[in-house]
């Protein structure tokens, strides 16, 4: 049964990748069974039809030839094999009686044609093809018009429109299919993509954020700590003592988002919430050690912030603390306020450029050749949530960073997460 199986789909193939060898075949099919055909006596007997006491005439043999030679182009000319065909059965009834069943050939024609255009195109073609071997059928044959021969012509011609459309129908459903699916597994790779680029992209603003921010807290206090180190030893104790806290938030805060990059099945996966506004009041402190006084200034938060806005947030203001510590210089001041609006949150960090660094504001906005990228991830952070980020100098001096984030994530849920509620008032 196997080999069976097996060598039917090896010929199928063959043929399918032979369409004129298969047509050819079909051709020869047909004219043999119009032959036979032709043996038999359509006159009614006591016993029915008789076969072998009738032979076609030689115009009939060469019609039947004819219209079977012409089959083998079916596919190629479908509209001009079929008008061969159709006025060659036509001829056959006009100058025989009883006619040879050449119709057989249009018959097959008719089926090509409905198979490979389109419905409209069928229905015309069909109801011409029927309406004229019927006719020739009727009229000039010496049987009735209500003959079954007659009748016959009508119902196969009929049938071989309705199945051809049928079969262009059932294909053309199958391609769109196809198609269909293939046009999901496009569209199911591209979204992959898209969803790997956009994490890749925000797991390098979380580490941006926090390289940044802690090696900028080290800086200054290493800083501090070798500039009085041999007259004031406490303070340098203290200062890296804060050297050491802000390396030991650093690891954690990479741990936590490299662990994010692990599988579900490795160990030492991060248990720990990611930053919020609930700790504002840690990260203002981590400032106000490094030597910049912070003001922070929040309202009422009302309902619970989304997670993602509420990391994003965080982050913002991470990083505009971090580019005032390095680039206001000297005796510079900062002020964080964190204000709902309706469905948004407002937050602005403001300092007043005390003094001058070596970078300039061209630096600050990320223009300048020390710019890095603060400013690039804290826009496409916002710009990710659907908000929006203003940052500029300020007139008389000092730099301000505005950003508007929306309460309601892009899915329009909710999500539970705790809000600047602990660094309400004065910090």
């Amino acid at each position: 049964m196997t080999t069976l199986g097996t060598g039917f789909a090896r010929t199928h193939r063959w043929l399918c990748g032979h369409p004129l060898a298969f047509d050819a075949g079909l051709a020869l099919a047909v004219l043999v069974c119009m032959v036979c055909a032709s043996l038999a006596d359509p006159n009614h007997g006591a016993d029915g039809p008789s076969f072998g006491t009738r032979t076609p005439e030689p115009l009939s043999v060469v019609l039947m030839v004819l219209c079977a030679a012409v089959l083998v182009l079916r596919r190629r000319r479908p509209m001009g094999v079929l008008a061969a065909t159709g006025a060659l059965s036509a001829a056959e009834f006009v100058v025989t009686d009883p006619p040879a069943p050449v119709v057989m050939s249009a018959v097959i024609a008719l089926y090509t044609v409905a198979s490979h255009t389109d419905r409209p195109t069928t229905w015309r073609v069909g109801l011409l093809t029927m309406t004229v071997l019927t006719a020739a059928a009727m009229f000039f044959g010496s049987a009735p018009w209500y003959s079954q021969e007659n009748l016959g012509v009508f119902a196969w011609t009929g049938m071989a429109g309705a199945a051809g459309d049928a079969v262009r129908s059932r294909r053309a459903f199958v391609d769109a299919i196809r198609e269909r699916a293939e046009r999901a597994e496009r569209t199911r790779e591209e979204e992959a993509r898209r969803r790997v680029a956009e994490e890749r992209l925000r797991i390098a603003r979380d580490l941006h954020d926090v390289v940044a921010h802690h090696i900028a807290l080290v800086n200054v206090q290493a800083g501090v700590a070798a500039h009085v180190m041999d007259k004031r030893p406490d303070q340098a104790k203290e200062a890296l003592a804060h050297v050491r806290d802000a390396s030991r938030s650093a690891l954690n805060e990479l741990r936590a988002t490299v662990g994010l990059l692990r599988q579900s099945g490795d160990p030492e996966a991060p248990t720990e919430p990611a930053p919020g506004l609930a700790v504002l009041g840690e990260l203002v402190r981590t400032f106000r050690n490094a030597g910049l006084p912070v003001d922070v200034a929040c309202t009422d938060p009302g309902d619970p912030l989304p997670a993602a806005v509420d990391l994003a947030a965080y982050r913002v203001i991470q990083e505009a603390l971090t580019n005032v510590r390095k680039h206001a210089g000297a005796g510079a001041k900062a002020e964080v306020s964190v204000v709902r609006v309706g469905a948004t949150v407002e937050i602005t960090v403001l300092d007043n450029g005390g003094g001058r660094s070596e970078e300039g504001p061209a630096a600050r906005s990320g223009d300048g050749d020390g710019g890095g990228h603060g400013l690039i991830g804290m826009r496409e952070r916002v710009t990710a949530f659907g908000g929006t980020l203003t940052a500029g100098p300020r007139y008389g001096g000092g730099f301000r960073v505005h950003a508007i984030l929306p309460v309601m994530t892009r899915a329009g849920e909710r999500a539970t997460s705790v809000t600047a509620g602990g660094t309400g008032g004065q910090a």
